[in-house]
């Protein structure tokens, strides 16, 4: 059974910076390409950025390319996301979760990718 545990959100200034991380088991890890969503209340769960399974393609929503970097460390079955420049319109739960098919990366959507774990809370303050 695939399990996903992210960690490493919390209560940061506009402008600011967090890293967030997802430790994944129960699947084969560097077979999947992985993705970062987030959902805010009231809205629906959006894709923030993907990654292929060998970390060498990646995709970012528009609204945080720039500021957003994904990255993985297949050895310890570890996805990461760099956020800096914070802005309030970054507040959301944020999810990771592995594609549904193996290889494959994209579309960065929540419909190609597993539920995701708990999810982190990331809440940025103006």
């Amino acid at each position: 059974q695939v399990q996903v545990v992210e960690s490493g959100g919390g209560l940061v200034q506009a402008g600011g910076s967090l890293k967030l991380s997802c430790t994944a088991s129960g699947l084969t890890f560097d077979r999947y390409g992985m993705g970062w969503f987030r959902q805010a209340p009231g809205k629906e769960r959006e894709g923030v950025s993907c990654i292929s399974w060998s970390g060498g393609s990646t995709y970012y929503a528009d609204s945080v390319k720039g500021r957003f970097t994904i990255s993985r460390d297949n050895a310890k079955n570890t996805l990461y996301l760099q956020m800096n420049s914070l802005k309030p319109e970054d507040t959301a739960m944020y999810y990771c979760a592995p594609h549904t098919s193996t290889w494959y990366y994209m579309p960065c959507n929540p419909k190609y990718f597993g539920s995701g774990g708990q999810g982190t809370q990331v809440t940025v303050s103006s």
